[in-house]
C-alpha cells in the first residue's frame, strides 16, 4: 500500500480485499477535467460527461451524497448493479476522510499516533464502525482528493483512472457508504467503503463479462494523464487514450486470448497496453482486463472492441462500439 502527503492535483487511491485479492493505487485523471466540471449548481442538468440517460442523478452539492449517487449510477450503466447505501460504511468513510484531512495526507493506511485514528487498515476501519465482515466477504475502498467540489466529478475521476473502475465495478458487492472532509483551500478528501458479507451479492450469471464504455456509449473522453494514476498503468507515457475494460463476478478468473480496438472501417486495431492479472504486475484482481491505448483517441470517432478469452475457465466473445466527444 502506498501512502501520499497532500499532492498539488487530484490524487485517487483504491483498494480491494477478497478471497486474499488486493489491487491498490492511486492517481488522478486531469483528462476529465476538460469538459467534465460543469456539474455545477443545485439543479442538476448537463455535467460534460459521457454516457448520460434520464437516470442520471441530479447534483445535490452534498459531495458524500452526489459521490454515492454518481457510482450507482455508472454501475448501474455498466451492468453491475447499484449498491445500498449502509450506515455503517458510511460511517468509516467520513472517519477516514477526517483522518486525511486532520493528517494532510491520501493514503489507505491509518496510524494509531495520528488524530482521528480509527482503524490500521480498511477491513479494521469497516468493522470497527460496526461492519462485520464474515465469510465469504469482500471489502474495497476507493478515495479522492481534489480541489474540485462535486461529488460527480470525484467519482468520475474514480471511474476513468482503471484500477480504480476495477475496484468501483466489482459486481459482487452489495453494499457502500461514502463520506467526505474539506481541508483548508478547499481541497476535499471523499472516501468510499464497499462491502458484501455473510456471502456475496448474485453479481454477473457465471461466465459473464460486462465493459465499460459500454456499448453505444457516446461522448466518450478521448484522453487519460496516466502519470496521474499510481501506480501508473503505461509508464513511458502520460496522455493515453481512454482505458476500456471488461469486469467479471470476483471468483471468476479473466484470461485474455485478443482484446483489441479499432477505429470503425479502419484495417489495423490501435496500439494498446493491456492490463491483466499475470501480465501487469499492477493488476492483483483475476476477474478483470483491460486495454490502454497509447495515443488519445479521435474526436467524434466510433471505435469497434473485440473481447476473446476465458472467463471462469469458459470460452468468451464480446464485441461491442462507442462514440468519441
Amino acid at each position: 500500500m502506498m501512502s501520499k502527503t497532500q499532492p498539488a492535483k487530484s490524487l485517487i487511491a483504491a483498494f480491494i480485499a477478497a478471497l486474499a485479492l488486493a489491487a491498490c493505487g492511486g492517481g488522478s485523471d486531469s483528462g476529465s477535467a476538460n469538459g467534465a466540471n460543469g456539474a455545477t449548481g443545485s439543479t442538476g442538468g448537463s455535467t460534460g460527461f459521457s454516457g448520460l440517460d434520464a437516470s442520471a442523478p441530479v447534483l445535490t452539492n452534498n459531495v458524500a451524497t452526489d459521490g454515492f449517487n454518481w457510482i450507482n449510477y455508472r454501475r448501474s450503466q455498466a451492468g453491475v448493479g447499484a449498491l445500498a447505501r449502509n450506515s455503517q460504511l458510511d460511517r468509516s468513510s467520513q472517519a477516514h476522510s477526517d483522518y486525511q484531512r486532520l493528517n494532510n495526507l491520501v493514503t489507505h493506511d491509518e496510524q494509531s499516533n495520528r488524530a482521528g485514528y480509527t482503524g490500521a487498515t480498511v477491513e479494521a476501519r469497516v468493522q470497527a464502525a460496526g461492519y462485520t465482515l464474515v465469510p465469504n466477504y469482500a471489502s474495497g475502498e476507493i478515495i479522492a482528493a481534489t480541489t474540485n467540489n462535486t461529488g460527480f466529478y470525484m467519482a468520475e475521476e474514480l471511474v476513468t483512472a482503471i484500477y480504480h473502475r476495477f475496484v468501483m465495478f466489482e459486481p459482487l458487492f452489495k453494499d457502500m457508504g461514502t463520506g467526505s472532509a474539506t481541508a483548508a483551500a478547499s481541497y476535499i478528501y471523499f472516501t468510499t467503503n464497499l462491502g458484501a458479507t455473510r456471502g456475496y451479492s448474485p453479481g454477473l450469471p457465471s461466465h459473464a463479462i460486462v465493459s465499460w464504455p459500454f456499448n453505444g456509449q457516446t461522448g466518450v473522453q478521448r484522453n487519460f494523464f496516466s502519470d496521474f494514476e499510481e501506480p501508473d498503468p503505461v509508464p513511458d507515457t502520460n496522455e493515453v487514450g481512454y482505458p476500456i475494460s471488461v469486469h467479471a463476478n470476483l471468483t471468476e478468473p479473466v484470461a485474455v486470448t485478443s482484446f483489441t480496438v479499432r477505429v470503425r472501417g479502419a484495417a489495423n486495431s490501435l496500439a494498446t497496453r493491456l492490463l491483466v492479472k499475470g501480465q501487469d504486475p499492477n493488476t492483483t484482481m483475476a476477474s478483470v482486463a483491460a486495454i490502454v491505448p497509447l495515443a488519445p483517441l479521435a474526436a467524434n470517432t466510433t471505435y469497434d472492441v473485440s473481447f476473446n478469452g476465458t472467463v471462469g475457465g469458459a470460452a468468451v466473445s464480446k464485441t461491442w462500439s462507442f462514440t468519441t466527444r
